[in-house]
């Protein structure tokens, strides 16, 4: 994390507001814009009238106070807003990619992302290969000649892996290529487009939204980047239509400003429910754990102050172990048995038969995940000692104990 850049700082001093001073920009209902003179039209309609706004597709005032402020958050000149993350992946990608070039992906990705690489991009004839991220000599293997993408999250769904982003990046500057990071799992933690990400994308939707009251994502990248996505003749962002409603985007904005505090909450609560698992011999996957795998390579890219993150994973061995102990943790008020992440609730949800179902079970055991693995988004519990208290008892109602374990 580049000691000159502070996110939250950054957030905070930006000046937005209101058509009449309001402390809170104004929520533009209009899906048109009104012109006194017709040059003007024009010029908007190309992009040479800057402040002027022609329709909400192209762009529209608060969809641009929140991209503003999620460039200033990430460290990057510019930003564009989309009604979902998977707008914000697959107008990226298309952007980046035509007929004829190929991607390297990391194996381990949301389910979503997976589908649309394996399933869709071979309709327009490119081509993907999927590796383990964290080998950076299968990525280095895997590029070809028409490689024009190295794809992955800083921190994998659901595996929790960490890539690698400053050696990712420097692999694709030597191969001419461009680094695209998902950093959904991670806002604040990890500054991906400051450690040489080339386009940083998200499900707004998650953490930085918090309340899973809305579907929104953004990209972040350089302003020239943005201005092609958002071209009336070529860009993917402009031409696919992704637009998030005004009155989305405004709600947004106002969470985005507790963002800091909550995810100083949810990583907290995820190192407490992590040490207990592992003290009552349940399998768990965290990268808090100076043991793991990603740790230091987490470590050496976090700002500090933001802690691991809420996501950890257990592995219950089965689907039917899994789904017994999830249904038991939802009775208890655990939290819900629900997919998606960020909620100042807790989530859990079977990986495998869930955000990850798009994998096919032979890769899902390539890439190391389990049929029991339970991913964790980890809420904003005020009393966390009370929550695991229910979690063990669910523990112990379910047999799923491992015998000699403690509270």
């Amino acid at each position: 994390m580049s000691k000159k850049h502070n996110p939250v700082r950054a957030l905070f001093e930006l000046k937005q507001f209101g058509e009449f001073g309001d402390v809170n920009p104004s929520v533009t209902d209009s899906a048109t814009y009104t012109f006194m003179q017709a040059k003007t039209m024009t010029d908007t309609f190309h992009g040479e009238s800057e402040g002027c706004f022609l329709y909400s597709r192209h762009w529209n005032p608060s969809n641009k106070y929140l991209a503003d402020a999620m460039a200033a958050m990430e460290g990057t000149e510019g930003a564009w807003i989309t009604a979902s993350g998977m707008g914000a992946i697959t107008s990226a990608l298309l952007q980046l990619c035509k007929s004829g070039d190929h991607i390297v992906s990391s194996l381990t990705t949301y389910g979503g992302t997976f589908a649309f690489m394996q399933n869709w991009l071979p309709r327009y004839n490119i081509s993907v290969s999927f590796v383990d991220i964290t080998n950076l000599d299968a990525v280095r293997a895997a590029i070809r000649p028409n490689t024009k993408v190295i794809y992955t999250e800083t921190m994998t769904n659901p595996l929790l892996q960490i890539s690698d982003i400053p050696s990712l990046s420097e692999i694709a500057r030597e191969k001419g290529i461009k680094l695209v990071v998902d950093n959904t799992f991670t806002p604040l933690i990890v500054a991906p487009a400051l450690l040489g990400a080339d386009v940083v994308v998200y499900s707004l939707t998650k953490f930085v939204n918090g309340k899973n009251d809305c579907v929104a994502g953004a990209i972040c990248a350089k302003q020239e980047f943005i201005n092609e996505l958002i071209d009336v003749n070529a860009g993917t962002a402009m031409l696919l239509g992704p637009v998030l409603d005004p009155f989305r985007s405004a709600s947004i904005l106002k969470n985005m400003h507790t963002l800091h505090i909550r995810m100083q909450q949810h990583s907290r609560n995820a190192a407490f429910l992590a040490e207990k698992f592992r003290d009552a011999g349940i399998k768990v996957r965290y990268p808090g754990f100076e043991d793991d795998p990603g740790h230091l390579t987490l470590r050496r890219m976090m700002h500090p102050a933001f802690g691991f993150g809420g996501m950890i994973a257990i592995d219950m061995e089965t689907a039917e172990n899994a789904s017994r102990l999830m249904e038991s943790m939802e009775l208890a008020d655990v939290g819900y048995l629900a997919v998606s992440l960020g909620y100042f609730k807790t989530l859990f949800s079977n990986s495998g038969k869930s955000t990850s179902s798009e994998v096919p079970e032979e890769l899902q055991r390539q890439m190391g995940m389990s049929e029991g693995l339970i991913r964790f988004s980890v809420g904003l519990d005020f009393d966390i000692e009370n929550t695991w208290k229910r979690i063990y008892q669910c523990l112990k109602e379910t047999q799923l104990l491992p015998s000699g374990s403690f509270a």
